[in-house]
């Protein structure tokens, strides 16, 4: 749908308010029935895209279906800010990979952990994300992939491996490194079919992909090792390990795939977190427990979500910005 060049001045203005604004959203109470809104926008994406933790807010949707969606995950944020402009369909769900976005039913697990599954669970099998999208989308964000490349499992696998070490040595590399190189040549493959997928379901929509946060630091000497709000027994070495070798070559996959496509782009999260990781003292994403000691399994909290919010807000003007 067009939009007049006065609207989109108010949604530079908004997005503007946005990004210089970096404190918690405050939620509104009851609103008047609002005007049908310029934009269709389908947001898509893992659990860094839906929220599942408590340091991300609370989960809004009753009942719940296991995807656990909160109220301060970055949709959610630029859905307050910018909701007269922008109709938002959010099918984010925690633990999904590619292919449930693309084309597979997804069972989602709530806040299981392993050992413990969700008390509400199983929950119901929910159609692949991918079908939000039809010919009257505008904009499609996505943010997936770190479950296809196994983080969780590597990083458990790091845990485990890691006790009883004294943060000596690289016992997870020494293990997984091997894998690496596939699982990361499946997270491509599986990123443009993806993109192909949702290009052909919305044609006229700007696939918006989102890369994933700084996770760990630059000098991982930061980090403290049996710290249960960093990353527990996971070595030092081996963080280096998993940023390196893991986690930045995740993003440049993300990235690539994206720069492919003419209806695509790629909207980076990493260089603005640099200095918030899980060992900075003012992280924007949780360790193995919050500072509240609830399970957090190292996911953005409300400060993470809202400089994702900060960056996608801008790359879904510029995705409607009338081109000259």
């Amino acid at each position: 749908m067009a939009i007049s060049r006065t609207r989109l001045a108010l949604l530079g203005s908004a997005a503007a308010l946005t990004v210089s604004t970096l404190a918690p959203v405050q939620l509104a109470g009851a609103q008047p029935a609002a005007a049908a809104a310029d934009y269709d926008w389908v947001a898509l994406g893992d659990s860094y895209t839906a929220g599942v933790i408590q340091a991300a807010g609370d989960v809004f949707e009753i009942p719940r279906d296991g995807c656990e969606r909160t109220d301060r995950s970055y949709p959610q944020v630029i859905e307050r800010d910018l909701g007269s402009f922008f109709e938002l369909t959010n099918a984010s769900c925690g633990a999904a990979m590619i292919e449930d976005v693309t084309s597979r039913a997804q069972v989602p697990i709530g806040r299981s952990v392993p050992g413990t599954p969700d008390p509400e669970s199983p929950f119901a099998a929910l159609s692949a994300q991918s079908e939000a999208v039809n010919a009257s989308t505008d904009v499609i964000t996505v943010g997936v992939g770190g479950n296809t490349l196994g983080f969780g499992d590597i990083l458990f696998k790091c845990l485990e491996l890691g006790q009883g070490s004294d943060g000596a040595g690289t016992p997870c590399k020494d293990e997984l490194a091997a894998s690496l190189p596939g699982r990361l040549a499946k997270v491509a493959r599986d990123y443009d079919g993806m993109l192909a997928t949702l290009h052909e379901k919305g044609a006229k929509a700007k696939i918006l992909a989102v890369g994933y946060p700084t996770v760990i630091p630059q000098d991982t000497s930061t980090c403290q090792y049996n710290h249960p709000h960093q990353f527990l027994s996971v070595t030092p070495g081996d963080l280096d390990w998993l940023r390196t070798d893991v986690l930045e070559p995740l993003n440049k996959a993300i990235e690539k795939s994206a720069g492919t496509q003419d209806f695509a782009s790629f909207v980076d999260l990493y260089d603005s977190s640099e200095k918030h990781s899980v060992c900075d003292a003012d992280k924007w994403v949780e360790g193995v427990l919050d500072e509240d000691n609830r399970t957090a399994l190292v996911h953005p909290n409300a400060k993470g979500h809202q400089d994702a919010a900060d960056h996608v807000t801008s790359a879904i003007l510029n995705a409607v910005a009338p081109q000259d």
